[in-house]
């Protein structure tokens, strides 16, 4: 097997003590990165959230409680030691493109290695709701990412002229700690979105369901951008955050993709995927998915509802599924077609306790077989 860097999801939820948990298993020798997310809400919605749809969702908890990313890695830096710490991901919607190089700039004078500013278009759930402009995310997100790279390239005041954003001799006379400038990662699943990778990303961080098939073709997409700006394709990391359902058993699994929290996963997928099965969206033709949904617009019906048509058959094709050997198998299959740094989400985790339990020692057994090549 080819090098491969494995991460770990630390969250950004309370209480702190499970984030530093999370820190400390980051630090032993199978793991490279421990990413947070940046939100106001999550994707969980509290019309559901109760112990009949999770374990976790105990009275008095809420799904939408999160910590403030940037403070959060400025407060794990001081004892990351060789973890890389990363954001997976950030929008330049609720953050200056200016107020992200800021952070990350300081961030790269308190760690040891590269901080991963990993970057997107951003979700509706995050923005809509507060009153923020959802209008062209995309074009929005270029404009961010030349500047980013302005200033993580360059030197000088920084003149710029966008729809979005202007700069006029804006100086940002930090620089980049003794580990160099942080890195960039995009979350790229369509063809704009690939092309930016292309051309302004150091990675790439997909988190969407799709074949090795797919992930070759998205990939190549990527490549040829950066051929195009005349960039090293091969400067670029292919990553790829999981969603996974991992069970003791065949048996086992196949019965955890017939849960609630599973079937939610898959209305988390855009109605490009479904209609690739032959189906609609529950939530409607043309809904984006993660992009798209804002939970608290949805009555518990409903989404009783939308989760009851969701096909255990399709489950299976949408998702990385199995006993651990058999999902370590499948990663592979990836790692043939390019992928260099993986993440797994385990949403059978939410099953039951034991079932997330067995989820992270299943994460730290695939952890250590791909870190070894077997």
């Amino acid at each position: 097997m080819s090098e491969v860097t494995v991460g770990l999801s630390g969250g950004t939820q309370p209480p702190l003590r499970q984030i530093s948990m999370a820190l400390r298993l980051a630090r032993s020798p199978w793991f490279d990165t421990l990413w947070t997310v940046d939100h106001f809400v999550g994707f969980f919605p509290k019309a559901i959230w109760d112990e009949d749809f999770s374990w976790m969702a105990k009275p008095g908890t809420t799904p939408d409680a999160y910590y403030d990313y940037q403070t959060l890695l400025g407060y794990l830096a001081r004892r990351a030691g060789n973890v890389r710490l990363a954001v997976g991901v950030t929008e330049p919607v609720r953050r200056h493109p200016m107020l992200l190089a800021q952070a990350f700039l300081t961030l790269t004078h308190m760690v040891k290695r590269r901080p991963i500013l990993g970057i997107g278009s951003g979700e509706r759930e995050n923005i809509e709701p507060f009153g923020l402009d959802f209008e062209a995310p995309v074009s929005r997100l270029e404009e961010a990412l030349q500047i980013l790279r302005m200033v993580f390239d360059g030197e000088g005041p920084i003149d710029f002229q966008g729809r979005f954003h202007q700069l006029d001799h804006a100086e940002m006379d930090l620089r980049p700690g003794a580990v160099g400038a942080p890195e960039i990662w995009v979350a790229a699943h369509g063809p704009r979105m690939l092309r930016l990778c292309g051309t302004y990303a150091d990675g790439w961080w997909p988190t969407l369901p799709m074949s090795p098939d797919d992930y070759a073709g998205k990939l190549h997409a990527i490549r040829a951008a950066a051929r195009l700006a005349r960039r090293d394709p091969a400067a670029i990391t292919p990553g790829y955050q999981v969603f996974c359902v991992i069970g003791r058993s065949e048996k086992h699994a196949r019965k955890l993709l017939d849960t609630k929290p599973v079937r939610l996963s898959a209305l988390l997928a855009t109605d490009e995927v479904w209609k690739a099965a032959g189906l609609t969206h529950p939530l409607g033709e043309g809904f984006g998915g993660m992009i798209d949904i804002v939970p608290s617009r949805y009555s518990r019906a409903e989404l009783e509802d939308a989760m009851a048509k969701v096909p255990v058959e399709m489950l299976a094709d949408l998702v990385v599924w199995g006993t651990r050997e058999r999902v370590l198998d499948q990663l592979r299959d990836y790692v043939e077609v390019g992928l260099r740094h993986v993440v797994l989400a385990p949403v059978s985790g939410l099953v039951s306790r034991r079932d997330a339990i067995g989820a992270v020692r299943s994460i730290v057994w695939i952890a250590r077989r791909m870190r070894s090549g077997r």
